[in-house]
């Protein structure tokens, strides 16, 4: 593909190294961008680098967040005893879409997969643990992908947490195996949360 710029180019390049988007799509972007008004496009330039700069993450359960505690976690009508351990902010995203859960949430920061190198110590279980042994923890819902990667990581949280004396919970199984809970439909996701049952081997 021949530019007549090198600025179009450059442009070009980083839209087209984000997922999802081929040279074409970002080209047409980079050029819808030249429509615009200057200050509209330094405005939306402006949001990513504010973004990079300023975002951080909850102390408490890892999701993103503008100060040192999420909306979620700082809220004092959500129930604090029981967790929600999910793979990453787009699952605990999906499950608050339902409005069907009042507790709190830990992210773990994927799972374990030993294909792709990642181990228990990849992600934030030792964190969970800490967190059940110093809090008032009373339930734990395992919220991860039916996938061999999401079942191995709630084995693994299992077999840890099992003599812990906690209820231990896992989401319904409403939900296709195989299928990544960020693109599963709100309604079927909601009614997994809800029915959810206890964990077992």
């Amino acid at each position: 593909m021949n530019f007549p710029s090198k600025l179009v180019e450059n442009a070009v390049e980083q839209l087209s190294s984000l997922p999802g988007i081929g040279r074409r799509s970002a080209l047409r972007l980079v050029l819808h961008m030249l429509k615009k008004d200057k200050l509209a496009v330094e405005q939306f330039g402006d949001s990513f680098i504010q973004l990079i700069n300023r975002i951080s993450y909850c102390t408490k359960c890892y999701s993103i967040s503008d100060a040192e505690l999420c909306e979620v976690c700082a809220n004092p009508k959500r129930d604090k005893q029981t967790i929600c351990v999910v793979e990453d902010i787009r699952v605990m995203m999906a499950i608050e879409n339902t409005m069907q859960y009042k507790g709190v949430y830990h992210i773990l920061g994927g799972l374990i997969s030993p294909m792709d190198g990642i181990g228990p110590n990849d992600i934030r279980v030792e964190e969970l643990i800490n967190k059940i042994e110093n809090e008032n923890v009373q339930e734990i819902i395992f919220a991860l992908s039916t996938t061999m990667e999401g079942d191995t990581t709630n084995y693994y949280l299992f077999r840890r947490l099992k003599d812990s004396g906690i209820k231990i919970s896992s989401i319904a199984r409403g939900i296709a195996i195989g299928d990544e809970l960020e693109y599963t439909d709100e309604i079927t996701l909601g009614t997994a949360i809800s029915s959810r049952m206890p964990y077992s081997e």
